[in-house]
Formats: structure tokens, C-alpha cells, sequence
């Protein structure tokens, strides 16, 4: 086991501290984040020109560096060559939780692997946030992030959580949504649905009801800013009444086809839905 004590020595050897930023509302920046800021040797950014805002708003001086997608490997590099020399690092993102749905992951997977202590304090973060005022169930619930830009990748996505029971948390941007919503309305059929925007700012704003009604709700609402989704999870009938039952092999398979998998890729999840080996599905398919 990798053992962090966090606070033992501290100060003697540098860290990486995780600072949530807020995601809308400037006043939910933490005390504490604005001194670790503000104490940090260096602040990591995603965007620098965009924190800088937030430092000059919480009168933070301390220098900027850029770690971001495209940078992520030579940056990530001398950023840990610069906590082995001692230097504490605060990561940050645009907004929210940095290291959720952002390549902060990378950088603490890296430091971890160094042996470097990761520190991280608690924030804002917009998919929370719209899961406690989504009305739909909070007992489990399950992260997604972004699904797959391209339709068929995204489908099958889709089909693959089709049966998790937690309630799904999904980002999406605006030229997306509605795409996004008809691909869950056609995989996962019309479950309740929570869509936020704007969150923690004037214009925040909720939708809430059917995946049927926010797909046409996209065509006459403000589709602007990022989106949080909140959808119901499957239900137990669901889980105990195999959706399949009624088609045949042949059905089966072709229903996955016709949702853009490869053949070979469908027989292999009928199955496994079917529990059967792959051979016995490859025949009957094929033979026919």
C-alpha cells in the first residue's frame, strides 16, 4: 500500500495540493482554497488567462503555470521535477473539481507514482450539484462525464449502462445536447431526466421530467452554456425481465447492428446477455 500522511512534516517537502475553483458563483470560492492559493509556490492552471481572473478578484499574486490536454506530459514533468525540489503546486481547472473529466487526473496518477502527496480540498463541482436538486434518487449514483462525440460510439456507450441501476451524471455542451437526448431516449427509453444550466449563476435554470420532453423542450428552450444531465437509473423490473426475451437470435443480434455495432461486436454482447458461448450465437447468425 502506497501510506500518505498528509500533514506529517509539512512543509519540509513539497505537495500537490487539488483546489477546487467555483463553477459560476465567485462567493463559493473556500477560505481555504484562496490561502492555499495564495501560500502555493506555483498555481498549475488549465486556462491561465481565466484564473487569472479569479486571482486578481481574490488579490492571489502567485505565479502561473499552464498544464493543460495538450500540454499535459512536458508540463506534468516539470511540475513534478519542481515538488521534488521541495515546491507546493496547486492544480486548478477552469472551474469546478480539477482532475474530474480534466487531464489533472494524469498529473496526480504521476505524483502518486512518485511518491508525492496529493492534497485535495473540497469545492464546487456541477454534476453534485445538480444531482441533490435533480429529485431523482442520490442513494447511488454514477459518473459519466462526457459520452462519445461520434452517434455510433455513443449509442453503443449507451447500450453498454443501459442496466446500471444508479442514477447516471452526464456533462454535455450545448451544440450536443439534443443528440445526446435522442440516442438516450432510443437506448434507454423515456426515464426522468434533470437538465441544469448556468448552475450557481443569474440564469441558472432546471429542466425536469421525461428524456421525451427535454428532447423537445431542446427545440424551443435556451440551449446555451454547459450542461449537467441527471437521468434516472433502471429500474429492478428492468433488470428482472430480459428486454430480449421476445426475439429471436437473429433479432437479437441485428438489434445491436442496427445501432452501429460491428457483427462480430453484437454477437459477442448477445452472448453474453444470452450466456452462451459466442460460437453457438456465430452459428445460428451465420448459418441463417
Amino acid at each position: 500500500m502506497n501510506e500518505q500522511a498528509s500533514f506529517k512534516d509539512e512543509g519540509i517537502e513539497g505537495a500537490l495540493y487539488l483546489v477546487p475553483t467555483p463553477i459560476g458563483n465567485l462567493e463559493d470560492m473556500t477560505f481555504r482554497a484562496v490561502r492555499i492559493l495564495k501560500e502555493a509556490d506555483v498555481i498549475a492552471a488549465e486556462d491561465t488567462r481565466q484564473t487569472m481572473k479569479l486571482c486578481r478578484h481574490f488579490e492571489i499574486e502567485t505565479s502561473l503555470v499552464s498544464y493543460h490536454e495538450h500540454n499535459k506530459r512536458k508540463s506534468g514533468e516539470a511540475i513534478i521535477d519542481q515538488i521534488k525540489a521541495g515546491k507546493d503546486i496547486a492544480l486548478v481547472s477552469d472551474a469546478g473539481m480539477p482532475a474530474i473529466s480534466d487531464p489533472g487526473q494524469d498529473l496526480v496518477q504521476l505524483a502518486i507514482k512518485e511518491g508525492i502527496k496529493v492534497i485535495s480540498l473540497p469545492g464546487a463541482n456541477a454534476a453534485l450539484t445538480s444531482l441533490i436538486a435533480s429529485g431523482l434518487s442520490t442513494e447511488h449514483f454514477k459518473f459519466i462525464g462526457f459520452l462519445p462525440r461520434q452517434n455510433k460510439q455513443r449509442l453503443q456507450f449507451l447500450e453498454e449502462i443501459k442496466q446500471t441501476r444508479a442514477t447516471l451524471l452526464f456533462y454535455e455542451s450545448p451544440h450536443r445536447l439534443k443528440e445526446a437526448l435522442e440516442a438516450m431516449h432510443k437506448v434507454l427509453g423515456n426515464r426522468q431526466i434533470s437538465i441544469s444550466r448556468e448552475l450557481t449563476k443569474k440564469f441558472e435554470e432546471y429542466q425536469r421530467g421525461t428524456i421525451e420532453q427535454a428532447v423537445a423542450w431542446c427545440e424551443t428552450g435556451t440551449v446555451k452554456g454547459e450542461f449537467c444531465l441527471v437521468v434516472e437509473g433502471s429500474n429492478e423490473q428492468e433488470e428482472e425481465n430480459q428486454w430480449w426475451e421476445a426475439l429471436t437470435t437473429i433479432q437479437h443480434v441485428n438489434h445491436y447492428v442496427e445501432l452501429g455495432m460491428p457483427s462480430k461486436e453484437a454477437i459477442k454482447q448477445v452472448a453474453k446477455e444470452r450466456n452462451v458461448q459466442k460460437r453457438v450465437i456465430y452459428a445460428d447468425y451465420h448459418h441463417d
